[in-house]
């Protein structure tokens, strides 16, 4: 039977908890008080005392938010920026994410843990392939050549939302041209990098046009925004540019 893993990571003040929950199990959160007993217990003063619930499904679970006036986020750690904000009093919310982190937005110890569901399912291709026997063929709605220097620059662009270092971040097109000539035989310069970027948002993923004054920041953010979000652009797709380079030790 398959069951959802609920860890809280150590701190010095108490070891690991971990906490296994079979389809139809519940576990409550909180900072937990006297007369209101928790499951997992939170020892911050900014969480509430009984701040949720979350529920086994199947290959996913659902989280319920008993808070009155605070949202809590759960993020997906291996998303690139992938979130679910669960609204005050909102009950039963579906998570997606096979790896959880749950958050709620303050600092200090006990603010956060970690929920692991097992693997989804997915329909196999060849249980589908009758539906393509007939009719016209379905076109790609985003037609990328990953081959291109266009792609490139995609990729560049999302480098830093696809390792964790931000969740917003986008590098300026000088660091976009300076990431991407480190590759052998390659040449750009930033007029040919936001060339590329002008071909991504309006010819290649037609994104809407942002505030004159901000063009091409906006444009930038705006394809980020669409290749992540639509998946065009994965981590695997990072090893198509250079290595980074390591960071010389202080002295050397």
């Amino acid at each position: 039977m398959s069951s959802i893993l609920v860890y809280l990571p150590p701190n010095r003040k108490h070891d690991a908890l971990r906490r296994k929950l079979a389809p139809g199990e519940s576990l409550t959160f909180g900072r937990g008080a006297p007369g209101v007993p928790v499951d997992l217990r939170l020892n911050n003063p900014a969480v509430p005392r009984l701040a949720g619930e979350i529920l086994a499904v199947d290959d996913y679970w659902k989280l319920s938010n008993f808070s009155d006036s605070r949202a809590v986020v759960v993020e997906n750690p291996e998303g690139s920026g992938e979130y679910v904000r669960v609204t005050p009093r909102r009950a039963s919310c579906p998570i997606p994410f096979e790896f959880s982190r749950v958050v709620f937005g303050i600092e200090g110890l006990d603010t956060s843990f970690q929920v692991y569901a097992p693997q989804h399912i997915y329909v196999q291709p060849a249980d589908l392939e009758w539906c393509e026997m007939n009719g016209s063929a379905t076109i790609s709605a985003f037609s990328l050549d990953q081959d291109a220097i266009y792609f490139l620059v995609l990729v560049a662009l999302c480098e830093p939302r696809l390792r964790g270092e931000s969740l917003t971040a986008v590098p300026p097109s000088r660091q976009v041209m300076e990431r991407l000539n480190e590759l052998p035989g390659r040449r750009l310069s930033v007029r040919a990098v936001n060339f590329h970027i002008d071909y991504l948002a309006e010819q290649k993923m037609r994104v809407k046009q942002p505030f004159e004054q901000e063009r091409q920041d906006g444009k930038r953010m705006a394809v980020v925004d669409t290749a992540l979000r639509f998946g065009l652009v994965r981590e695997e797709h990072l090893s198509l540019l250079p290595a980074r380079r390591r960071a010389r030790p202080p002295g050397a």
